[in-house]
C-alpha cells in the first residue's frame, strides 16, 4: 500500500450537499459556459456537438411538456433508447420534475420490458420506433401507453419527441430537490427471482465522484473527453461514465448503437480524441483477441478503467503493452457502486486484483459469522449503509431490502480475498448471477421464457466459463413428454429468448437432459449444472 493512497484515504471527507438534483449540477455549466460541449456524437469520422445550453434547453422543454401531461414528483418515466442526446435529456427532464428516471436497455425484448414497465408503474416512456414496436407486442395494459414519446416522429400510438419539445415553453422552473429525494430506478439482473427495481437518490452521483477521480487520474483535466461503449441504461454506463462526466463539465462522446467492434472502437477513440475510457472487461478481451497494431501517438487516451466482471491479469498486461497505461479495475453493484478500485496516480494496481477501498467508502470482507475474514481467506464483500452511493430501497419490496443487510452492512453476495498488502481480489458469486460480456444476468427470466415453450418441461440456466466473455449463458433443458431433441428445437429456443428478452441473455449453448434435480422446496439445483458447465469448459 502506498503512502499516497493512505494519505488520500485517511484525509478524505465527503462534501455532499443537502439540496439539488443531479440536473442542478449539470445545468450550472449551461449558465456559466453556454457553448461548452456536453455531448459529441461520432458518425463516419465526424463529430456533432450538443452544448450544455442546448442540453438544458431541450431537457427544460421536455420537462415542461411532461408536466403539461400531468407527470410530476415521484412519477416514473421510462427511457428506452440507445446512447443519444434524447437519452440524456430524458434523464435530466425526469430529475427536474422530481420524477424518477427508469433507464431500460435498448436490447430488451417485449417480455423483459413488460415486466419492468409494470413493476415500476412508469406513467410515460421516451423511446424510438423500435421501442414503439416492442410496446405494441405487449398485450397487457401498461400505465405508460397514454404517454409514449417517440424520437423518430409520431404515429397513432406515439407522440413526436421533436414536435413536443419544440412546442413546449422554455425555461422550466424546476422545484427544489433534496439530495435524498429519489432520482432513478435501475433494475437488477434477477439472480434469485424476478429483477428488482433499485431506487437511488440524487446523492448517488456524488457517491460516484471519488471513484471517477480515483480511476481517472486528475479527472477532470483540461481537454478531457469521456467515452464508454456501455449502454447508458446500465449503472456502469450511466454512473461510471455519463453523469459524472457531465457533472464535471467534461464532454461525453457517443457513437452508433450496435455490437462492440474493436476496429470501430479504436477509430472512435482516435478520431474523437478520447482521453478517458470506461470499458467492460469483455471489450478489453475482444480488443486483445483482435490484437491491432496501436500507434500510441495517434491517441489522446490517458486513462482506461474497467468494471462489471473480472478483468484478469492477461488483459491487464495487454492494455499496459498496447497503450502504455495501467488499466484501473474497479468494483461495485447496482445497489452500491464504485467502492473498490485501482489508481495508477496513487500507485495502486496489480494484475488480477480489484484494488483497494476507494477513499470515502467503508468496505469490509466478512466471514460466515460476520467477522473480518483473515488475510488470503475468502469472505463476502460488505459495504456500510452510510455510503452516499447506497440505494434507498428495492421498489415495493421492504422485505427484500432488509434481507440484503446484516446490521449496518450491505451484503453483496460477492466473494473476495484480501492479501497481506491490502489488495482485494474477486473470487466469485455466492448466488446464481451470470456475468457475460459485462452484463450481469439472472437465470430466472431465461428459465421462465424457455419453460413457456410447449416442448420444454423444465430448464436450468447457468453461466459456463468462457475465455472471452467471462461466462456464456448455457441452458439445460428437460423436454416435455412427446417432444424430441433436435438442433432445430435448440435454434427455436435460442431465438425465443433473444426476441423476448435480449441478445445478451439468449443461451449460446443448449443441452437436452433427462432430469433436472430440485431442492426440497422445489427450486432448481443450479449448482449441479454449474459444476457440469465448469467441467465442460475445462474439458
Amino acid at each position: 500500500m502506498t503512502d499516497a493512497y493512505r494519505e488520500a484515504y485517511d484525509h478524505f471527507r465527503w462534501k455532499v450537499p443537502t439540496h439539488g438534483s443531479i440536473a442542478t449540477g449539470i445545468d450550472r455549466w449551461a449558465l456559466a459556459e453556454p457553448d461548452r460541449p456536453a455531448l459529441l456524437r461520432y458518425v463516419d469520422g465526424k463529430l456533432t456537438t450538443t452544448s450544455f445550453a442546448d442540453l438544458k434547453s431541450e431537457s427544460d422543454r421536455l420537462a415542461a411538456a411532461l408536466a403539461q401531461m400531468g407527470v410530476g414528483r415521484g412519477d416514473r418515466i421510462a427511457i428506452l433508447l440507445p446512447q443519444s442526446v434524447a437519452t440524456v435529456a430524458g434523464h435530466l427532464a425526469a430529475y427536474k420534475l422530481g420524477a424518477i428516471a427508469v433507464p431500460l436497455a435498448a436490447l430488451f425484448g417485449p417480455e423483459a420490458l413488460r415486466y419492468r414497465l409494470i413493476a415500476s408503474g412508469a406513467v410515460a416512456i421516451v423511446t424510438d420506433a423500435g421501442g414503439v414496436a416492442k410496446l405494441a407486442a405487449i398485450d397487457e395494459p401498461l400505465p405508460c401507453r397514454e404517454r409514449v414519446i417517440s424520437v423518430d416522429g409520431s404515429d397513432r400510438t406515439a407522440l413526436g419527441y421533436g414536435r413536443l419539445v419544440a412546442d413546449a415553453p422554455a425555461g422550466f422552473a424546476a422545484p427544489e430537490a433534496r439530495i435524498d429525494d429519489p432520482s432513478m430506478m435501475i433494475f437488477t439482473s434477477g439472480t434469485t427471482g424476478r429483477p428488482k427495481g433499485v431506487l437511488h437518490a440524487h446523492r448517488v452521483l456524488h457517491g460516484h465522484l471519488p471513484g471517477i477521480g480515483f480511476s481517472h487520474a486528475d479527472f477532470p483535466a483540461v481537454g478531457d473527453r469521456f467515452w464508454t461503449p456501455s449502454d447508458w441504461a446500465w449503472a456502469g454506463g450511466l454512473l461510471n461514465a455519463l453523469l459524472p462526466s457531465l457533472h464535471h463539465g467534461v464532454p461525453v462522446v457517443f457513437g452508433a448503437f450496435g455490437r462492440f467492434d474493436p476496429d470501430a472502437a479504436l477509430a472512435l477513440m482516435r478520431d474523437a480524441a478520447v482521453t478517458n475510457v470506461f470499458l467492460p472487461p469483455t471489450a478489453v478481451r475482444m480488443l486483445m483477441a483482435d490484437d491491432p497494431a496501436i500507434e500510441r501517438s495517434n491517441y489522446a487516451v490517458r486513462t482506461i478503467a474497467a468494471a462489471g466482471e473480472r478483468l484478469g491479469a492477461s488483459a491487464y498486461r495487454w492494455v499496459e503493452a498496447a497503450f502504455g497505461l495501467q488499466i484501473n479495475e474497479f468494483y461495485g453493484q447496482t445497489e452500491c457502486n464504485y467502492v473498490l478500485g485501482s489508481s495508477s496516480r496513487l500507485g495502486i494496481g496489480r494484475p488480477g486484483a480489484l484494488g483497494v477501498p476507494i477513499p470515502g467508502h467503508r468496505v469490509r470482507l466478512l466471514d460466515d459469522e460476520g467477522r473480518d475474514a483473515p488475510p488470503e481467506a475468502p469472505g463476502e464483500i460488505a459495504i456500510h449503509r452510510s455510503d452516499p452511493s447506497m440505494f434507498l430501497e428495492y421498489w415495493n419490496d421492504a422485505h427484500g431490502t432488509a434481507a440484503r443487510f446484516r446490521g449496518d452492512w450491505l451484503m453483496t453476495g460477492d466473494l473476495a480475498t484480501v492479501d497481506k498488502d491490502g489488495y482485494w481480489t474477486f473470487v466469485g458469486r455466492n448466488d446464481d448471477l451470470i456475468i457475460s460480456s459485462g452484463y450481469r444476468i439472472g437465470p430466472t427470466d431465461i428459465e421462465d421464457c424457455l419453460q413457456a415453450h410447449p416442448a420444454v418441461a423444465m430448464a436450468a440456466v447457468v453461466g459456463k466459463p468462457d475465455p472471452v466473455r467471462t461466462e456464456i449463458v448455457k441452458a439445460y433443458v428437460k423436454l416435455a413428454t412427446g417432444a424430441d431433441a433436435s438442433p432445430e428445437l435448440a435454434d427455436d429456443l435460442q431465438r425465443r429468448v433473444r426476441t423476448a428478452l435480449s441478445a445478451a441473455e439468449y443461451p449460446r449453448e443448449i443441452a437436452f437432459v433427462n432430469d433436472i434435480p430440485l431442492t426440497a422446496s422445489g427450486k432448481v439445483v443450479r449448482r449441479h449444472f454449474r459444476e457440469i458447465a465448469k467441467d465442460e469448459a475445462e474439458g
